[in-house]
């Protein structure tokens, strides 16, 4: 399967300058991920990992105090590479929303709250494709129809939907040009569980039609579970382990992988969680060593100073975990 966005040594920082001080913020700090066409790509870790961060460059979107200090992302579409980060504005322009698309956490904050949800769909539409008016209309009520949201939505102001609605609409009015790569930043944040299926299951049907490639940023492991084919697991700003869906849950490696594992809630099950001890180092003079290392309770001395390589443990399975490395029997657990 042929890859659509590869990403290689990618380092991003938060640069700022404030009484004669320079302030760089490692958040995202040698990033190297392929993601192939058609698949559901998860990026999970915990808040303050690079997430997001990570996201806004492999989308072209970062601006200053954010600067790409290193590294190099690429599109390929139908054979053609591009170079997402030295990407002029025109060039950004004519792909955006028809090939590369974004779904943002916050509903509120895309959609124009003293217009029509018709009337932003129409907006939208044309200033990406000639149509008439009547066309972008009738685009949109199909569109809507199609994803299971009734008619009347289309004549409703956003705060006159629900949370659970309003970002239906935004995941349609992400994915109405039908693009072939679509980001999608904490889709199900602040939605109550019974919504969070519905937009899973919606995310799902898109994918299955359009047969589009999501990048799906979430820090809930539960909604990888239901969407994602592969995860990169995030902390501190790297990478620290990669696998399909399956083994990420089943089989984890890396201390940190498992404590998120491990946070998953069972139903009848009534003994309390484990979480991570500690709590995510500050960026700016991150650890020295493994990242994880003050919060990880198998870390060796190697452990302190070393930063770990990343290695491969089976074919798709990456971890960057000197224990795992060392092979010590008590690495299978934390």
């Amino acid at each position: 399967m042929s890859v659509i966005v590869e990403a290689n040594n990618l380092k991003a920082h938060y640069i700022t300058h404030a009484f004669g001080v320079q302030r760089s913020v490692k958040a995202v700090d040698g990033i190297s991920i392929k993601v192939s066409e058609g698949e559901v790509y998860g990026i999970a870790g915990e808040s303050g990992c690079g997430k997001s961060t990570l996201l806004k460059v492999l989308l072209g979107a970062h601006q200053p105090p954010l600067t790409v200090v290193d590294g190099s992302v690429k599109y390929r579409f139908d054979g053609v590479e591009m170079d997402a980060l030295a990407m002029g504005e025109a060039a950004r322009r004519d792909i955006r929303w028809s090939k590369v698309s974004y779904i943002p956490q916050g509903s509120m904050h895309v959609l124009n709250p003293v217009r029509r949800i018709q009337d932003t769909f129409r907006d939208f539409i044309q200033t990406h494709r000639s149509t008439s008016a009547r066309e972008a209309h009738d685009m949109t009520r199909a569109y809507l129809n199609e994803l299971g949201l009734p008619e009347k939505v289309m004549r409703a102001y956003p705060h006159q939907l629900s949370g659970g609605m309003r970002q239906r609409v935004t995941i349609g009015l992400a994915t109405i040009l039908w693009p072939k790569l679509i980001f999608a930043d904490e889709p199900t944040t602040a939605l109550d569980v019974v919504v969070q299926r519905g937009v899973i299951q919606l995310l799902k049907d898109i994918r299955q039609k359009e047969g589009s490639t999501l990048i799906l940023i979430t820090h809930d492991m539960g909604v990888h579970a239901n969407l994602s084919d592969r995860i990169a697991v995030l902390y501190a700003g790297k990478v620290v382990e990669e696998a399909d869906t399956r083994t990420i849950l089943k089989t984890p490696l890396h201390p940190y992988t498992q404590y998120l594992i491990k946070s998953l809630p069972h139903l009848d099950e009534r003994t309390e969680r484990v979480s991570i001890p500690g709590r995510p180092p500050a960026l700016d003079h991150p650890p020295s060593g493994c990242r994880f290392h003050p919060r990880c309770p198998l870390a060796i001395d190697k452990c302190r100073t070393i930063d770990p390589e990343t290695i491969s443990v089976r074919p798709g399975h990456q971890v960057a975990c000197h224990v795992v490395t060392e092979g010590i029997p008590h690495a299978a657990s934390v």
